[in-house]
């Protein structure tokens, strides 16, 4: 234990990072041993390079955004012209489909802690009916591609060290939602220390370093150290899906977006949504210097979120919602290039030991995060799509426990979108006289992805005075 102890006192010492072993006189053999393994996984090179920062540290900010104009898109069809375009694009999405062509990628490394939920936040119950998982919710829509277009859909979950086992056993226990358990493929997180305001290594406890996840960003890290690109290459993928798991309303693989992203041969897509108000927060994808920038809405200038074009809609008014695709040969090119995306600060309050702690910092924050945030892969890409959807089809995340984007909106937007395919079929549920709906409705994936589906299969004298639950289970 000494000789270890020497060895990583010299390499935090070159590092300027000793202090991170001050209390080592005082720790157990136990505790010696489990930080001494903490400080072992650190990056060194991640170490070095924050050493050559100026502390404290002071967030960039975006720069001058006078320059910062819309990045092009292709809007929601509005004309026949426009709709045969869409369904061309569609058959092109569906042929990759049946080739066995895509794979998919769902970010899923939180908690549910901002919900009060004690777990993974995939695991959240959010079926209006049920309590379907997000989870159940996103793997039933592949078991259904699947089933449709007969070639497999893998799936890679990237989960973060607190939760990595449990994603697996939660999976294992439901018999992996009726998916070929060889087609998920789970791995986790880099997970980066956190500095306090001096730029040493946050303890958060006098035996245990502090950590936080690299962001979403660092899931190009991750397939990288966990050698996934090269899984995907031998199972013969060429594009990656992309989302977070709290959308509950993503249409997975949609093959409109997949056949647009692929007859522009992009690198890299995005699926945008018509911001409700010039404040909603939700990034902004624009060019600046001749590259595709995301610029964040707490980042945008109050007269650039309020201008108008000459239609008069809001000159910015598309929103990002995470929903991306990739090709691989842009994410093996990445690799390749060892092209690292840049790391964003965050200053935050964080339980530290003693002479850490926040009640000595400035303004109560004592420690600084770094993450990398996936859209900044933008700037790297050549060739870029953004498409239009429509949010009542496609975006409900879950944020917040009570008010907009929470559990109570996702399953009022699933049950809507439900009620809208059965009336497209001729079958209207009880509502309120204001509209709104007065019964939860919950399909499940299995049973219908959308309205002409549900068509062929509904049963007959369908009570719509109450709750409204079809469903048909994997194993069926």
């Amino acid at each position: 234990m000494n000789e270890r102890y020497l060895r990583m006192m010299g390499k935090l010492a070159a590092l300027g990072q000793e202090r991170a072993l001050r209390f080592w006189p005082e720790l157990d053999e136990n505790s010696r041993r489990r930080l001494l393994d903490q400080l072992d996984h650190l990056d060194e090179e991640f170490l070095a390079a924050q050493r050559q920062r100026k502390w404290p540290l002071v967030a960039a900010g975006a720069g001058n955004l006078d320059g910062f104009t819309p990045q092009p898109y292709i809007p929601l069809p509005a004309s026949r012209e426009e709709e045969e375009r869409w369904d061309r694009a569609r058959r092109d999405g569906e042929k990759l489909l049946a080739q066995g062509a895509v794979a998919v990628l769902v970010v899923a490394g939180g908690q549910g802690t901002r919900l009060g939920y004690p777990g993974a936040k995939g695991k959240y119950p959010v079926g209006p009916v049920t309590g379907r998982s997000l989870f159940q919710y996103h793997i039933e829509k592949m078991v259904a591609l699947e089933r449709k277009f007969g070639r497999p859909l893998p799936l890679y979950v990237m989960t973060s060290p607190a939760n990595h086992q449990e994603t697996i056993g939660f999976f294992k226990e439901n018999n992996w939602f009726g998916k070929d358990p060889r087609t998920i493929i789970c791995f986790p997180q880099r997970m980066l220390p956190v500095f306090d305001n001096c730029g040493q290594l946050l303890l958060e406890t006098r035996a245990s370093l502090s950590l936080s996840p690299d962001g979403h960003g660092g899931v190009l890290y991750a397939l990288r150290k966990h050698q996934l690109l090269e899984d995907m290459r031998r199972r013969g993928i060429r594009h990656l899906f992309y989302f977070q798991v709290d959308n509950v309303l993503v249409r997975i693989a949609d093959p409109a977006y997949l056949g647009f992203h692929d007859q522009m041969a992009a690198e890299m897509s995005a699926r945008t949504v018509r911001k409700r108000d010039p404040w909603e927060k939700l990034g902004h994808i624009g060019r600046l210097d001749g590259a595709c920038k995301v610029i964040e809405y707490t980042e945008l200038p109050e007269e650039k979120k309020t201008a108008r074009n000459e239609e008069g809609g809001l000159l910015f008014g598309q929103g990002s919602i995470a929903i991306h695709l990739f090709s691989l040969d842009f994410l093996e090119r990445l690799a390749r290039q060892k092209i690292e995306l840049p790391y964003h600060i965050a200053r935050k309050k964080v339980a530290s030991v003693e002479d850490q702690r926040a009640a000595a910092a400035d303004g109560g924050l004592n420690a600084v995060k770094f993450e990398q945030f996936i859209f900044d892969a933008f700037s790297f890409a050549n060739r870029i799509l953004v498409l239009e959807t429509d949010r009542r089809f496609e975006f409900s995340p879950i944020k917040n426990r009570e008010g907009e984007d929470s559990p109570a909106t996702a399953r009022r937007d699933l049950s809507e979108m439900f009620a809208g395919w059965l009336e497209a079929c001729g079958i209207s549920p009880r509502r309120h006289a204001d509209g709104t709906l007065a019964v939860p409705i919950e399909i499940s994936p299995l049973y219908a992805m959308s309205a002409d589906e549900l068509q062929a299969k509904l049963p007959p004298g369908l009570d719509t005075e109450r709750e409204i639950l079809l469903e048909e289970h994997a194993g069926a």
